[in-house]
C-alpha cells in the first residue's frame, strides 16, 4: 500500500506539468490499471472465515403476497417434538403416526424425534436386537407386522420434516427385561452391590458402559439404524451416561485397579477423580460412536438432548460440555423442564451454554406437560419468547401427546396458540449440507 501511494503521488506531480501532456495521459492510464488490479484481489481468507456462529433466529412474520420475492426468506429455527411410546400411542398405529406428522407439519414444525430404543427393546425390526435380546422388535401389538421407523422416515420426509430417532434408554433397561435376564453379567452395580434404581415407580438396571461387549452391542444397534434407514440424524441424552452411584461391578473395578496400580475405586461415588475417570471412559465411547456413524453416513447429525451440564456430569457422568468442545455434537437441545421462569432463564445463561451457541445450533427443550402434570400454554409461549430473546437455534417440546391431546385446556385453543408461535414455515438449522431442504 505504501508503494502504491508513493507511485500515485509521483504520477500526480508529473501530471501537473502541463507541458508534459503525454506524461499526464500515461498517469491516468496507469492509475486505472493499478486500481483495477487492486480491487480485484480477494479479501484475505482470515477476514472472511469466522468461528461457526449460531444461526440467527428471528420471530416468524407472516408472508404476504405483496412482499417482494427477495424478502420472502424463511427464518431459520428448530421446531421439534419428541414422539414417545410412554403415555402415548402415537407410534403404535400407522394412522396415528401419519395424523401426528400432518398436524405438526400444518403447525410449521420441522423436526421430529421418535423414540426407537426404549424399555429394553427396539421399536423397529432389528437383527442386532434379535441376536442379543431374542426379539427383533418391542412386543407391543401395535408394532407387529410393520416397520415404525421406516414409516416415520417416509411420511416425515414427504412432509419436509427432519427425522432424528431418539435413542432414549441408552444404557438403561427395565429390571425385568429380556436384555437384563439374558445378559446379567452386563449389569453394573452400586458399592453395596445393589443393581436396581427406581425411576418413578419403575425398577431399572444399567448396563456397564465400560464393558467392550456392551459397547459393541450399543454401537451395532446404532450403526445398523444408520445403515438401514434414511434418517437425518440420531439423538442421545443423559442415559448415554451412567448414574454416578454405579460402576462398582467386577469388570469396572478390575479395569480401574489395572490403571491405578492395584488401587480400588473410592467408595465415595462422588469422588472427583472417580467421577472424572468414568466420565472420560464414556467420552471415549462417545467419540467411537460418533466416528462409527460418520463412517456410514457423513451427513447423519449427532444430536444430544441432555440436562444442564452440572447435573449431567455429576449425576450421569455425561460430560457433554467436553463432547461439544471435541466436536462430537452437531445439534444440542438442553432439557430445561422448569416451571420457575427465573431458573429457566438462569440455566440458559450458563457459560458452557453460551460457548456452545457460538459453535453449533443450540436449542432448548421445553416441557408441554406429562400424564399427571398440566403445563398452561401461556407458560409455553412465555418460555419460547425467552428462548428467542436470547437467540437460540430453536425449541423442541416434550412431548407430542401433551402439545394438545393430553391437556386441561381445549385442544383447539392449544393448537391456535402454537400456530401463533410458528406462524410461517422455518428452515431447520444445521451445520451440515441440507440436501432435503
Amino acid at each position: 500500500m505504501k508503494e502504491f501511494m508513493k507511485r500515485c503521488l509521483d504520477l500526480f506531480a508529473l501530471s501537473q506539468q502541463r507541458s508534459q501532456r503525454r506524461a499526464f495521459l500515461a498517469a491516468i492510464f496507469t492509475l486505472s490499471l493499478m486500481a483495477g488490479v487492486m480491487f480485484s484481489v480477494p479479501v484475505p481468507a482470515q477476514v472472511i472465515i469466522k468461528t461457526r456462529q449460531q444461526p440467527i433466529v428471528t420471530p416468524a412474520q407472516p408472508i404476504t403476497s405483496e412482499q417482494p420475492i427477495a424478502n420472502r426468506q424463511l427464518p431459520t429455527e428448530l421446531r421439534g417434538a419428541w414422539l414417545t411410546n410412554i403415555d402415548s400411542d402415537v407410534l403404535f398405529k400407522r394412522e396415528n403416526l401419519t395424523s401426528a406428522l400432518s398436524s405438526l407439519k400444518k403447525l410449521n414444525f420441522n423436526v421430529v424425534y421418535p423414540a426407537v430404543w426404549n424399555w429394553g427393546y427396539t421399536l423397529y425390526p432389528s437383527k442386532v436386537a434379535a441376536s442379543v435380546i431374542g426379539r427383533s422388535v418391542d412386543p407391543e401389538p401395535g408394532l407387529q407386522g410393520r416397520d415404525m421407523l421406516e414409516e416415520v422416515v417416509r411420511e416425515g420426509h414427504a412432509r419436509n420434516l427432519k427425522v432424528i430417532p431418539w435413542f432414549e434408554f441408552g444404557f438403561m433397561a427395565p429390571a425385568d427385561s429380556q436384555l437384563a435376564k439374558r445378559r446379567p453379567y452386563w449389569l453394573t452395580n452400586r458399592v453395596d452391590g445393589g443393581k436396581i434404581k427406581k425411576e418413578g415407580v419403575h425398577d431399572r438396571v444399567w448396563l456397564s458402559p465400560f464393558r467392550p461387549d456392551v459397547q459393541r452391542f450399543i454401537k451395532d444397534l446404532i450403526v445398523e439404524m444408520v445403515q438401514k434407514y434414511d434418517i437425518d440424524g440420531i439423538q442421545f441424552d443423559d442415559h448415554f451416561g451412567l448414574p454416578s452411584e454405579y460402576g462398582y461391578d467386577s469388570y469396572t473395578v478390575a479395569l480401574y485397579r489395572k490403571e491405578h496400580g492395584g488401587k480400588a475405586p473410592p467408595k465415595d461415588n462422588k469422588n472427583p477423580k472417580w467421577v472424572k475417570w468414568r466420565a472420560d471412559k464414556i467420552t471415549d465411547f462417545m467419540k467411537e460412536v460418533f466416528f462409527a456413524i460418520k463412517a456410514v453416513k457423513k451427513d447423519c447429525i449427532v444430536s444430544i438432548a441432555p440436562n444442564p451440564q452440572r447435573f449431567s456430569y455429576e449425576y450421569f457422568l455425561a460430560d457433554w460440555k467436553r463432547w461439544e468442545r471435541m466436536g462430537l455434537i452437531e445439534d444440542l437441545i438442553i432439557q430445561l423442564y422448569r416451571d420457575d421462569m427465573n431458573v429457566f432463564v438462569q440455566e440458559m445463561e450458563y457459560p458452557e451454554v453460551i460457548a456452545a451457541k457460538k459453535h453449533i445450533p443450540t436449542s432448548i427443550g421445553i416441557i408441554t406437560g406429562l400424564k399427571n402434570k398440566h403445563v398452561p400454554v401461556e407458560q409455553i409461549k412465555a418460555q419460547v419468547k425467552e428462548v428467542r430473546d436470547r437467540n437460540f437455534a430453536g425449541v423442541s417440546f416434550f412431548f407430542y401427546e401433551t402439545l394438545w391431546n393430553m391437556s386441561k385446556e381445549p385442544s383447539q385453543h392449544r393448537q391456535q396458540n402454537l400456530q401463533g408461535l410458528f406462524s410461517t414455515p422455518a428452515k431447520y438449522p444445521s451445520l451440515l449440507a441440507d440436501k432435503k431442504s
